[in-house]
């Protein structure tokens, strides 16, 4: 486990994790610092597809699969909150699943739309599997991360993760079902709350992140350190309500 890992993005403009994943293992993070399509309030390069020009979504959707150097169009989700997988291998490539996840053995790359939310991307020590998860709150109290590592059919000591962009514990303040969600489950989630006014927490969604995905079994957890409300180069729906999303992007291209 570590702290804040980051890559410096000015230059390209988008975050390539910093963790020890295999050299056929690629993943990125982008920005709203991209170049892109969309006007206000979704500039520049929105990636979701809710209030923004769908021509602007599939203008900047297309730009990224340029700039990225994909091997595939990523695989989108349709994102419900829930702990739902996808096995990108087994369902056709051109339709949009419902899912909060998804997981890949092949080629496949594998996408996540957020704006506070937690990105979670997942490999293999080998390489052979790589997975990407949607992590809010009720996801993560639900066991979204578990699924995830559970579908991947990977031993977690075989596993590592980073914990992408989201809303910081400075930023996060939520109200009592929140932290009895969790608490509820495991009385160590107290840790990573906070209280604020009466009824009210500041929540650390790393630290659960942390929590849960340690006691799956996976030791090896990187990233974190991000704040999306207060980072302007993401996008967030607690600053700004109407707004965009930015991807969190995992892929395997099978030779280093």
């Amino acid at each position: 486990m570590t702290g804040p890992e980051r890559s410096d993005e000015s230059s390209i403009g988008w975050i390539v994790p910093d963790w020890p994943a295999p050299p056929t293992v690629r993943a990125a993070v982008t920005t709203r610092r991209m170049a892109g399509s969309s006007a206000a309030p979704f500039d520049a390069f929105n990636l979701g597809g809710r209030g923004d020009d769908p021509a602007a979504v599939a203008a900047n959707r297309a730009a990224l699969i340029e700039r990225l150097a994909l091997p595939a169009s990523p695989r989108w989700l349709r994102q419900v909150h829930g702990i739902d997988v996808l096995d990108a291998d087994e369902s056709i490539a051109d339709q949009e699943k419902t899912a909060d996840a998804a997981v890949s053995r092949g080629e496949a790359v594998l996408a996540v739309l957020t704006a506070d939310c937690l990105p979670i991307l997942f490999c293999s020590e080998d390489g052979d599997a790589v997975a990407a998860a949607h992590a809010g709150w009720r996801g993560l109290a639900a066991g979204v991360a578990e699924a995830t590592i559970a579908r991947l059919g990977v031993p977690a000591a075989r596993l590592m993760a980073w914990l992408g962009p989201a809303i910081g514990a400075r930023s996060y303040e939520v109200g009592e079902e929140v932290r009895a969600a969790f608490v509820g489950i495991d009385p160590r989630a107290a840790e990573a709350f906070a209280p604020t006014r009466p009824g009210h927490w500041l929540c650390d969604l790393y630290a659960l992140a942390h929590q849960r995905i340690a006691a799956a079994g996976v030791e090896r957890v990187y990233g974190g350190g991000f704040d999306t409300y207060a980072d302007a180069r993401f996008y967030s729906y607690r600053r700004e309500r109407e707004t965009g999303r930015f991807a969190s992007l995992i892929w395997n291209v099978r030779q280093a």
